[in-house]
């Protein structure tokens, strides 16, 4: 009598392997790695923004700029201090006798809401150019001895009093009538200032950009060689080796 053999129970129970699962497999490796390499493509703001200036290189650009902020930010401190003078004098409601050397019609005396705004513009911008007047001290020391790490005080410093001004200025513009002088020329001279504050932020980002790939660079070698010395000393052998006596020579390490 014959018996039947049960040809399933012959079958290895793992099966040979789905084309379909084969593919899967290698796309989704092809997926990772393609993730991989975007993750290691430099972000656009950790690159220089410019490689040149017009008629100068970016370092000595950057200390250009950096003098222009020095000069800026005393600026910014005296004329915000006059501004406050005048608000304090042309007050609605004030009165006052004598002889003055200026005259203050061209201060602003409408809503009692834009003066207020016109007023905490002067405070805030006195109070950011003193923080841009000591961060520039710092970056000229920096840019002296390219300490990249000390020029990122003045970097988020001065961003922020660029855009503060900025919008100081546009609202100081509105709201003041053109037709006095003094308000004709600080509007002059606040797009002239805007202009050269914002490429000299841009000249000295781009050369902490260039300072701190440098440093990472140099970090990396130093690591490079300071691990091949490492692997040197190890891989080199001694004369005696590490016992007393040798099996195949006559050498001997014993302290005699």
């Amino acid at each position: 009598m014959y018996k039947k053999h049960d040809m399933a129970g012959t079958r290895s129970l793992t099966g040979t392997p789905s084309v379909y699962s084969h593919v899967t497999t290698r796309s989704s490796a092809n997926l990772r790695s393609s993730r991989s390499l975007k993750s290691l493509k430099t972000p656009w703001y950790q690159k220089p923004l410019v490689q040149h200036a017009f008629f100068l290189d970016v370092q000595n650009a950057s200390m250009i700029a950096a003098i222009f902020s020095l000069l800026l930010s005393l600026f910014t401190i005296v004329t915000a201090c006059f501004d406050l003078y005048c608000y304090a004098m042309a007050a609605p409601g004030s009165t006052h006798y004598g002889y003055y050397l200026i005259s203050y019609e061209f201060v602003y005396v409408g809503s009692r809401h834009v003066r207020n705004t016109l007023v905490m513009f002067a405070v805030f911008s006195m109070l950011l150019a003193m923080a841009v007047l000591v961060t520039s001290i710092m970056l000229i020391i920096a840019l002296r001895k390219e300490y990249e790490r000390k020029m990122l005080p003045w970097i988020y410093v001065f961003g922020v009093f660029t855009v503060f001004r900025f919008l100081a200025y546009l609202f100081f513009s509105i709201v003041n009538d053109t037709i006095f002088a003094y308000n004709y020329l600080m509007c002059l001279l606040g797009t002239i200032f805007f202009v050269c504050s914002a490429y000299g932020w841009v000249l000295v980002y781009s050369l902490y950009i260039e300072l701190s790939d440098l440093t990472k660079l140099e970090d990396l070698a130093h690591l490079r060689m300071g691990t091949m010395q490492s692997l040197n000393a190890s891989t080199v052998p001694s004369l005696a080796g590490s016992r007393p006596t040798t099996p195949h020579s006559t050498v001997s390490t014993m302290p005699v």
